[in-house]
């Protein structure tokens, strides 16, 4: 078993284990163990009630987190015409059709967001194997495949998070920075938690939210009561 950073051990003994904290006592534990080395990530665990094995209960959405997710993402855009202008004047780093297929075909993956006009998902498909397990894959259910190319790109520089629902019935999803404040923290995770909230399968027996955990990219979990 890999030995742990002794901030990462000091913070574990002063958590409880079995306790779920408050959001604003949790978020400043959070916080405490974030490494000073870099600005780390605060993420968030929550465990849902459903069976992702049911297409109606394959939990997947995104949400526009209200003070960002202090993160700048280089977009990659698939289009054609006047939708290539529309993207790179609304900031896209990346814009093209087939060049860029074959470019990623051939092992290029410099990106960390794609987007897609409906037209060019015939092409795009071939590229499954490679986005898909990265979780890029372009979906409308994510606002991802759109003809909107401008209020998508925007969207996602703006602090829109995609999730999707694991095998196990998780969601893992980043809500900001260990450098935001506590209130903002707070705001973004109220957010996508009333999101998750408002998602919820008529077809979902029992309990919904099971169970809320933030931590830090290398730091330990804490519950939070919800």
């Amino acid at each position: 078993m890999a030995k742990r950073a002794k901030k990462y051990r000091a913070l574990a003994e002063k958590i409880d284990r079995h306790k779920n904290y408050d959001l604003n006592e949790a978020l400043g534990l959070a916080k405490e163990g974030a490494t000073i080395k870099f600005d780390s990530s605060v993420d968030i665990a929550v465990n849902l009630g459903v069976d992702p094995r049911k297409a109606d209960q394959n939990i997947r959405g995104s949400v526009v987190l209200p003070k960002g997710t202090g993160k700048k993402f280089r977009i990659l855009v698939f289009a054609k015409g006047e939708k290539e202008k529309e993207a790179t004047d609304a900031g896209a780093e990346f814009v093209g059709n087939d060049d860029l297929v074959k470019k990623i075909q051939g092992g290029w993956t410099d990106f960390d967001r794609v987007v897609a006009t409906p037209d060019m998902m015939g092409t795009v498909g071939k590229l499954g194997k490679v986005l898909g397990p990265r979780g890029l894959m372009p979906n409308p259910k994510t606002g991802t495949v759109t003809f909107d190319v401008k209020q998508a790109i925007e969207q996602i520089q703006a602090g829109k998070v995609d999730f999707r629902v694991d095998k196990a019935g998780i969601i893992h999803a980043s809500v900001g920075k260990a450098s935001f404040s506590v209130e903002d923290l707070a705001a973004n995770f109220k957010e996508l938690m009333g999101t998750l909230v408002k998602m919820k399968p008529s077809t979902a027996k029992g309990v919904y939210i099971k169970g809320v955990s933030l931590s830090t990219t290398m730091g330990p979990g804490i519950k939070v009561a919800y």
